[in-house]
């Protein structure tokens, strides 16, 4: 049985970092690693939505992966989303993957056309054949990518043994309960996880039964979301809602922007932080001059509430 505890917690999706002229930036990467580290997070979710991957050449998914591994080794679970829109070149990142020795590795279905399960089980198969040593972790985001996990998918897919956890972010919750039955059905008690996708609900991801969460916005709040997950772990669902209200809050006050929501993130984190993590890459759309209100916002909700929170107890 395999030991899934150093997935349960909160994984932030990592950002893509990049320098002046829009390459990628490794001292962005480290020093984006490091923060992490020192926020106390359980890992990070490397190469996905956050991370820009569509937009970026399997070199240089290599290099970020690279460059987080040089500082994460050891001190935070790494999982490394590997898929491209092509077999080939996501075998080759899941190869390269398992070679830096990641915890897991982690795909999306194959996104434009409309594939039949059987295809998807094989792309995805074929995917951990080339990291046979390594968990394997089924992303699911109907909204992006077009196609679902269904219950027979996912059945088939649990005959392979590195099938180890779903990342599902699909809106409805209960698919986290019909996912996580499926998996402890196949896997035992706790030889599988579910990872809570959608941000904003995971006070009721993780009520219903989900094991942690990987979020794009844990990255610029993440205070916020570790006490929210040990609140829960104490059993005190009133007080993490309450928190779980203050972060949709200030998702939807990022989500006014012009740009990009990375975007904002990344230029909160440099105001915040000094972390230079660059924009995004096109074509996102970029910060807008009328978005600097938002940004300011934005940040003092972030600080206070953070602020809130260590002059209360952990409590708001």
């Amino acid at each position: 049985m395999k030991d899934t505890r150093k997935y349960c917690g909160i994984i932030p999706a990592f950002y893509a970092c990049y320098d002046r002229n829009g390459k990628i930036s490794v001292p962005g990467v480290q020093a984006l690693t490091r923060h992490l580290i020192n926020k106390g997070v359980q890992g990070v979710y490397v190469g996905g939505s956050s991370g820009e991957c569509i937009y970026q050449h399997t070199d240089e998914r290599k290099a970020v992966l690279e460059a987080v591994m040089s500082e994460a080794k050891g001190k935070l679970t790494v999982i490394a989303h590997v898929a491209c829109n092509n077999t080939e070149d996501s075998m080759e990142l899941a190869k390269h993957a398992e070679k830096c020795q990641v915890d897991a590795i982690a795909a999306i279905p194959p996104i434009y056309f409309h594939l039949p399960e059987y295809a998807i089980a094989r792309y995805w198969n074929m995917i951990s054949s080339a990291a046979p040593d390594t968990d394997f972790v089924i992303y699911n985001i109907p909204q992006l990518a077009g196609t679902s996990l269904t219950m027979s998918l996912l059945t088939e897919m649990l005959k392979n043994p590195n099938v180890i956890a779903v990342k599902n972010s699909s809106m409805p919750t209960q698919d986290i309960q019909m996912f996580k039955d499926a998996g402890i059905s196949a896997r035992g008690q706790n030889g599988f996880v579910l990872f809570n996708g959608p941000d904003e609900q995971f006070v009721a991801g993780r009520a219903i039964g989900a094991d942690g969460g990987i979020g794009g916005t844990y990255a610029v709040m993440p205070e916020l979301y570790l006490k929210t997950d040990a609140l829960i772990k104490e059993g005190n669902i009133e007080a993490a809602q309450r928190i779980q209200y203050e972060a949709n809050r200030i998702i939807y006050k990022m989500g006014e922007a012009r740009g990009n929501l990375y975007a904002v993130m990344k230029e909160i984190l440099r105001r915040m932080y000094g972390l230079e993590l660059g924009s995004v890459r096109s074509p996102l759309p970029g910060l807008a001059p009328e978005d600097e209100s938002v940004v300011i916002e934005a940040q003092t909700m972030i600080e206070n509430t953070i602020s809130d929170l260590k002059q209360n107890g952990g409590i708001l």
